[in-house]
């Protein structure tokens, strides 16, 4: 049966994206991965079901403005189990400054959620 076995973004500063999804997700990484000749460095950031966020690192990198909406994957949606918590965990960001884009709400297809920024400014969609 396939699934997805992870998802891969690059970033910036890979320490700080690995320390946010470690402190507010409860993720785990893994060794860092350094290929010197790339100048690339890797992190898998696991979540407790098992799946699998790769964040990576390149000293040659093509940047590109990411508009708020695109073409291509826009968001990651991580569950974190209750309304209760997502409403505690948006609020938790936001005390730290993390800036909420879209506040608790039910949507129209149902899912209860929230949208707020990493430190990159990607989004991340907090759901039950």
């Amino acid at each position: 049966m396939p699934k997805i076995e992870h998802v891969a973004m690059y970033c910036h500063n890979l320490e700080t994206i690995k320390e946010f999804y470690e402190k507010y997700f409860g993720c785990k990484s893994g060794e860092k991965y350094t290929n010197s000749s790339k100048g690339f460095e890797s992190y898998f950031i696991s979540f407790e079901d098992g799946s699998r966020l790769e964040i990576m690192s390149k000293t040659a990198i093509n940047e590109s403005i990411k508009p708020a909406e695109y073409l291509g994957l826009t968001h990651l949606a991580i569950s974190v189990g209750s309304k209760e918590n997502v409403d505690n965990l948006t609020k938790r960001l936001r005390n730290d400054s993390f800036e909420v884009i879209g506040n608790p709400r039910t949507t129209g297809d149902g899912y209860y959620e929230s949208v707020v920024l990493d430190p990159e400014m990607n989004r991340i969609e907090i759901t039950i």
